[in-house]
């Protein structure tokens, strides 16, 4: 395997270290990164080629990685479009669709998109994926194993299912800590010190989370099943109904996908 990836930064740091780790050489990878210290970390850390622009990093291999910022991808994207053939184009940018990304690459069509999130820094993500027309099986399979380094993968039938694919996995870390932070605030007002509050709050999440990732139950029924009637989670739950919080919630979540609607017609407004 053999990838180039264009910017540096966390997620492209995290898709190294993956794939490193599940025993492809650095020999293979390259990165054009523009600012020196990065380049000197990444080259120190991973051991992999760095260089300051896609004509200098050498042959780009099988796939190449967008991995800049949504607002950096239109520049890097006509940098890059001089030096394509038939690579596979996998960007990882949020809100930016193919239909522009192909524009600004001179019409190059082999293109993947994905939106992954925060946890693949430890290789427990999840990335919602879409492949254009022009991405053959091998070269699908090809995108599974790079993003497939740092989690798990959901591919979509549709692009315009990666906006609700950011609006609960991409944005859905945020959730999380927020109710996380909830649990530490209610744990201290009740006497326990920040520290032991943390440790209550990031523990419950953390063993949740595996029991539901474990089971086959639906989630509703394994709730039930910890909801003893006349107890102290019945009691909870009551007062959560009241104030409507999983309604509000999904509220939320529909307003996070129509912003990203409204990010990707944003983004690509420019011609």
């Amino acid at each position: 395997m053999n990838i180039t990836f264009i910017g540096g930064g966390n997620m492209a740091a995290a898709l190294i270290g993956g794939l490193l780790a599940k025993g492809h050489p650095a020999a293979g990878m390259r990165v054009v990164e523009p600012q020196a210290e990065a380049r000197a970390r990444l080259a120190g850390k991973f051991g992999v080629a760095c260089a300051d622009n896609a004509v200098a990093v050498g042959p780009l291999g099988e796939a190449v990685v967008l991995a800049v910022k949504p607002q950096q991808m239109r520049a890097a994207a006509q940098a890059l479009q001089p030096r394509l053939a038939r690579e596979l184009v996998i960007s990882i940018a949020a809100g930016i669709r193919l239909i522009d990304l192909q524009r600004w690459l001179g019409g190059h069509s082999i293109l993947v998109r994905c939106m992954p999130n925060t946890p693949a820094l430890i290789g427990a993500g999840i990335s919602g994926v879409y492949a254009s027309a022009g991405v053959d099986a091998r070269q699908r399979a090809l995108a599974e194993s790079i993003l497939g380094a740092v989690g798990a993968t959901l591919w979509v039938a549709q692009e315009s299912q990666l906006d609700p694919v950011t609006a609960i996995s991409g944005s859905g870390p945020a959730y999380v800590f927020y109710f996380i932070e909830a649990l530490q605030r209610a744990a201290q007002e009740m006497g326990f010190s920040a520290a032991d509050a943390r440790k209550l709050a990031v523990e419950t999440f953390l063993g949740t989370a595996q029991l539901a990732a474990q089971s086959p139950e639906d989630v509703a029924l394994q709730r039930e099943r910890v909801t003893s009637k006349g107890g102290t989670t019945e009691r909870a739950l009551a007062s959560m109904e009241s104030d409507k919080v999983q309604e509000l919630i999904v509220r939320a979540l529909h307003a996070a996908n129509q912003r990203a609607h409204e990010l990707g017609e944003q983004l690509g407004a420019e011609k």
